[in-house]
């Protein structure tokens, strides 16, 4: 009989646009977290430049949450040990020598305290175990999973597969209001335990488009490929930089002071830019904002995405977990657990009311016998393929990030 552990993330965000008042208020946070989240936006573009790697990423949308994938991981690492826990370290972007993995389970602890706290959006993050009946996890990753991730827990019978299905379903999709549905496809009557984590954030645009400025226009995909898209428009002032050193327009649309979308369009090309864009970037773009009146043009766009992360991650030296050498025997006593799947999805939605993004990121754990300027106003058109970020500045950290290369692909 398999025995499985399936570990599951789910990472729900729905989004719009503020003017932010004080840049230097989102540094004013504490220097640990802020160390730790810092070397977690090299995590983030790493995943971004390997999963733009893979041969069917190569001319299609990315989209992806970091921030998912990091909790997964972080978690997960609660229940390594030894060389598995030392790559997942290590594969976050975190130095042992630098930063103590108790370090990292309180940075997660910040953002999910910080988060929850926040009474000008509608924002509920949180985590739930599933737990088999008979299956006893070791009481000090209950514990650290309650005190961290702020952990709920349920007593399952796996034996039941559809009504396990349905709890757990049932319980993402009540967390998500409905953003994340049927997130588990099938369980295996053998499973162990399911993790889930959740996290819902929803807001306005301050200045929402007008539906009757959209238009039907034209976004170049490539040299040789156009398609007639939605494009929303408004004139207004916004916050704008360009950065001459890679030619490259950015537009920052925040949601309040902690939180903004940002959106790279490069002259040049999106290849280019995806060869050289780094936090560095990232960390220049955000403290060079000005605010400008600007025309902004902006497709309106639907895209969902999946990806297997099992092929991914052992690119980025996180292979143990995968192999007959893991050591998760900080879940449980158990010394033949290993890691079989992990796969993540994404969505995100654009109109003139705002824009959604869910993520999902599944872990499965199973027993290793299984296995542009111009006059004034100046107009800024995304109307060819551009990069996108959705950003907790407080943090560092990112949310979201992606590129569009066809609004109309789903």
């Amino acid at each position: 009989m398999r025995v499985l552990l399936s570990f599951f993330v789910t990472l729900v965000v729905l989004w719009s646009a503020v003017q932010c008042h004080n840049h230097e208020h989102h540094a004013n946070r504490t220097s640990g977290s802020l160390r730790i989240f810092k070397e977690n936006i090299d995590f983030a573009f790493r995943l971004y430049k390997h999963i733009s790697a893979l041969p069917d990423s190569q001319s299609k949308n990315i989209f992806f949450s970091p921030l998912s994938v990091s909790m997964a991981l972080a978690a997960l690492s609660l229940g390594a040990r030894g060389q598995t826990h030392q790559q997942l370290f290590e594969g976050l972007g975190f130095n042992r020598t630098d930063i103590t993995a108790e370090e990292v389970s309180q940075a997660f602890q910040h953002v999910l305290q910080d988060l929850n706290k926040k009474t000008d959006v509608d924002l509920s993050l949180g985590n739930a175990l599933f737990i088999e009946e008979t299956f006893k996890p070791r009481p000090e990753f209950l514990e650290s999973m309650k005190r961290y991730f702020q952990s709920e827990g349920f007593s399952t019978n796996f034996s039941k597969t559809e009504e396990a299905k349905e709890q757990i379903n049932k319980y993402v999709e009540e967390k998500t209001k409905g953003k994340i549905k049927k997130l588990v496809q099938k369980v295996n009557p053998g499973t162990l335990l399911y993790l889930t984590s959740y996290i819902y954030f929803k807001g306005k645009w301050e200045i929402p488009f007008e539906p009757r400025q959209t238009r039907k226009d034209i976004f170049h995909v490539d040299d040789n490929t156009t398609v007639h898209v939605e494009m929303m428009t408004k004139e207004d002032t916004f916050y704008v930089y360009y950065d001459e050193e890679i030619s490259t327009h950015v537009l920052q649309l925040n949601y309040n002071e902690s939180v903004s979308m940002m959106l790279v369009l490069p002259e040049k090309g999106l290849q280019g830019l995806q060869e050289v864009v780094s936090k560095e970037h990232l960390k220049k773009w955000i403290t060079s904002m000005k605010k400008r009146l600007y025309s902004v043009h902006i497709p309106k766009l639907s895209v969902e995405t999946l990806y297997e992360l099992e092929y991914v991650l052992p690119g980025m030296g996180i292979t143990d977990v995968f192999q007959s050498t893991a050591n998760l025997t900080g879940i449980s006593e158990k010394g033949n657990l290993v890691v079989s799947k992990v796969i993540h999805k994404a969505t995100l939605d654009m109109d003139e009311a705002g824009a959604k993004a869910a993520a999902a990121t599944a872990v499965e754990i199973m027993l290793k016998s299984a296995f542009i300027y111009h006059h004034s106003p100046p107009v800024l058109k995304f109307d060819h393929p551009f990069m996108v970020f959705v950003l907790n500045l407080e943090t560092r950290s990112i949310l979201f990030m992606g590129k569009i290369e066809n609004p109309l692909q789903k």
